[in-house]
């Protein structure tokens, strides 16, 4: 093993193909993860989160709903992805 101080290898950068996108920035037809799934965005509408921030109400078009703080990145199914 080298030297803790010594020169090392730089890491070799990936280029994750992962797509994100903010939350206050979703719109009906995203599919973004949620809870393990993909889920299918039916409807998004604004509110006030428990801290007095902005929030987004998500409506899936699986049932159901959701709230997420505006600035949350979200995690979007890009359309070659199954």
């Amino acid at each position: 093993m080298g030297s803790p101080l010594g020169p090392h290898q730089a890491r070799q950068q990936q280029r994750l193909s992962l797509h994100t996108k903010r939350a206050a920035l979703i719109g009906p037809g995203d599919v973004i993860s949620y809870d393990g799934h993909w889920r299918t965005v039916k409807e998004a509408s604004t509110a006030h989160g428990p801290m007095g921030g902005l929030a987004v109400v998500v409506t899936w078009e699986e049932g159901g709903t959701a709230r997420f703080p505006a600035g949350d990145e979200l995690l979007l199914k890009g359309a070659d992805a199954d």
